[in-house]
C-alpha cells in the first residue's frame, strides 16, 4: 500500500473493536470473519477450521465425535467470552461425548490459550485438544514435542449457529469504503503470497465455498 505499518495491541476481550479501531489507533483489522457486523470487510483471503491437536507420538487421533476413545481422553478447549462459554467443539462434545473430561482454558491470560493448550499437551496433562485452527497451527508447528494437527468434521446435528469453519478477512472502519478497495486490490494481487506466509505459519486452511 506504500503506506508505514504500525501496531496497536488490545488484548481480543470485550470492546475490542469499539476500543481500537472505533477510537481512531488503527484503520485496519486483519483476521475478522466474514459476517462481523461492526466493520467493512474485503473478500475472504482464507478459511479456517477449528482442529483436533495431539502429540504425534499418541497414536491415531479420533475419527469423528463418536469415536469412543473420546471419552477416555482429558481434552482441552478454549473458553470464550467473560462468561466462559464453550467454543462450538465443546457442544459438539456436550452432545456426542456425555462425561467427556473436558480442561476448559480461557482465551483471556497473559499468554494465549492456544499456547497454553499446547504446552499442557507437550507435557502430558492433556491427551488432545480442539482449538481454533490459525492458532494451533502457529504454536504446534513450534512445539519442542511434535504435534499432530487434524481436521475432525462437526457432527450433521450441530446447530447452525456453532459453526467450525469461518472465512476471514480484514476489516476497515464503516466510513471508509476507499480504504477498503485499496486493501482489496492488495489482497487479490498477493494472495499467492498470503497463500505462502499462512503455510510458513502453519495456519490449516479449508477451501473457500463460493
Amino acid at each position: 500500500l506504500g503506506v508505514q505499518l504500525q501496531y496497536a495491541w488490545l488484548p481480543d476481550r470485550r470492546g475490542f473493536v469499539r476500543k481500537t479501531m472505533g477510537a481512531g489507533l488503527c484503520d485496519v483489522i486483519v483476521g475478522l470473519p466474514v459476517g462481523f457486523e461492526r466493520a467493512r470487510l474485503t473478500a475472504p483471503y482464507y478459511r479456517s477450521s477449528y482442529v483436533w491437536v495431539q502429540r504425534a507420538d499418541a497414536g491415531p487421533p479420533p475419527k469423528d465425535f463418536d469415536d469412543p476413545r473420546l471419552a477416555r481422553l482429558r481434552i482441552g478447549l478454549q473458553t470464550i467470552g467473560d462468561d466462559m462459554a464453550a467454543s462450538p467443539p465443546g457442544f459438539a462434545l456436550a452432545r456426542h461425548v456425555p462425561g467427556a473430561q473436558v480442561i476448559g482454558f480461557p482465551i483471556a491470560g497473559e499468554r494465549p490459550a492456544a499456547q497454553r493448550i499446547v504446552e499442557a499437551l507437550a507435557a502430558g496433562e492433556l491427551d488432545g485438544a480442539f482449538v481454533w485452527g490459525p492458532q494451533a497451527g502457529y504454536f504446534a508447528k513450534r512445539s519442542p514435542v511434535a504435534m499432530k494437527v487434524v481436521r475432525l468434521a462437526p457432527p450433521p446435528d450441530l446447530p447452525r449457529d456453532q459453526r467450525f469453519e469461518f472465512d476471514i478477512a480484514m476489516g476497515v472502519r464503516r466510513d471508509d469504503p476507499a480504504l477498503l478497495q485499496r486493501l482489496q486490490d492488495a489482497v487479490r494481487r498477493h494472495q499467492p503470497e498470503i497463500d505462502a506466509i499462512l503455510a510458513e505459519y502453519g495456519v490449516p486452511r479449508v477451501e473457500m465455498r463460493p
